[in-house]
């Protein structure tokens, strides 16, 4: 029993020494108890080097077990970075329209080619001129100086059939010049009369359209709209600030001219609506930190479309594209956050340094051990793990900029 005990006792030389640490210029110090354990009271089972893979910010050195049928267990080196809980990206809606009148489509509009209305209205000035003149009210020096013979029936004035000739040719000349319109490219002409829609003009070149109907021309090409920053946030709730590149277009002039009553402004609170609802990744956020994608769930760009083109085409408008350009912390948390993200850098840093250090020892031990150039015991083995570590962090923080 006395035996038995004494073997159980740790040798002399196996003691610890106290204040051991890894120190440098670049490195802070770390203590060599938090990176080793002593177990000096276990079996004699053999201590192996092994490396535990995760995230990149663990490194591990097995230990002896506690007992002859116990695995070997490993020591988390360096602080766990807590999970984070991420929302998923809810999928595009589908493209329903909203509660408009189904009767309010686009639908061509009526309209002639120009040459007829300037006909119509060089006549109507013809007309017009020649009554006059046949009416006999024209000063002679006027007709003198246009060339014109001085009517002899003219001095009776204007009676009912001259009047009656006036009015239909100013009328038909007024309508003629006044139904004039010129057609361009990627523009159309929305047409109404006493509030109800008439119809769209998309004809280019010139055109004679009703006089009485009241036109508003309408921008029907592909169009690009950057907003200002807008509000949202982060999977975490972290009040963001995104600026967003919309490429969309006018599909429906009827419902894009009478559905609301400014088709632009109802497009940028959709905008609004859906960066609301659905999570934007942070800036320069590291990609070990983005909540994972899985392969169901939409992207951010495609998220945000679905849900702006699904509630947009509602009234008219066709849109293909919502790109996130630029995205910042709102004013009140960016300083909070820029501290966080140098914070998370270096820890980052400091892990993968810890992380390589560990590869090179288990390595060179596992090399010394293989080709057998040095036969060690559990004891020796740990010392010449905690020296070649304390050696390998020495030099990496010295070539360190």
């Amino acid at each position: 029993m006395s035996a038995a005990l004494s073997a159980a006792q740790p040798a002399p030389a196996a003691v610890r020494p106290q204040g051991r640490l890894i120190q440098n210029e670049a490195t802070t110090e770390i203590p060599v108890h938090l990176l080793f354990r002593d177990d000096t009271m276990t079996g004699a089972q053999p201590a192996v080097v092994a490396r535990v893979e995760t995230t990149g910010t663990v490194a591990a050195l097995g230990a002896t077990g506690a007992g002859a049928g116990a695995p070997a267990a490993a020591g988390a080196v360096g602080p766990q970075r807590p999970s984070r809980p991420a929302r998923r990206r809810p999928a595009p809606l589908p493209a329903v329209a909203a509660d408009v009148d189904p009767a309010l489509e686009e639908r061509p509009g009526r309209a002639v080619p120009g040459a007829l209305g300037v006909l119509a209205g060089a006549v109507g000035l013809a007309g017009g001129v020649l009554t006059t003149w046949w009416a006999g009210v024209v000063p002679p020096a006027a007709l003198e100086i246009a060339g014109l013979p001085v009517a002899e029936a003219g001095a009776g004035g204007f009676g009912l059939g001259r009047w009656a000739a006036w009015t239909g040719s100013a009328a038909l000349g007024l309508f003629g010049f006044g139904g004039l319109a010129r057609g361009n490219t990627g523009r159309a002409w929305v047409l109404g009369m006493f509030g109800r829609y008439r119809g769209t003009v998309r004809r280019t070149g010139l055109l004679w359209v009703n006089p009485l109907l009241l036109r508003r021309r309408v921008d029907v090409r592909l169009r690009h709209w950057r907003s200002e920053p807008l509000c949202a946030s982060d999977p975490n709730g972290v009040a963001l600030r995104v600026r967003t590149l919309v490429v969309w277009r006018v599909k429906d002039t009827a419902r894009a001219v009478h559905a609301v009553e400014d088709h632009e402004e109802y497009l940028r609170r959709c905008v609004e609506a859906a960066l609301a609802r659905i999570p934007v990744d942070p800036p320069m956020e590291p990609a070990d930190e983005r909540p994972g994608e899985d392969g169901d769930e939409p992207g951010l760009e495609e998220a945000l479309t679905g849900q702006v083109a699904a509630d947009a085409k509602a009234v008219g408008l066709e849109v293909f594209a919502v790109r996130p350009i630029r995205v910042e912390y709102a004013p009140e948390v960016a300083a909070v956050m820029q501290r966080r993200r140098i914070a998370a850098l270096d820890a980052r840093q400091r892990a993968g340094v810890l992380s390589a250090v560990v590869d090179s020892v288990e390595d060179t031990v596992n090399r010394l051990t293989l080709r057998g150039l040095v036969e060690l015991d559990d004891y020796e083995r740990k010392v010449l793990v905690k020296d070649l570590t304390i050696a390998f962090c020495a030099g990496r923080g010295e070539a360190a900029p």
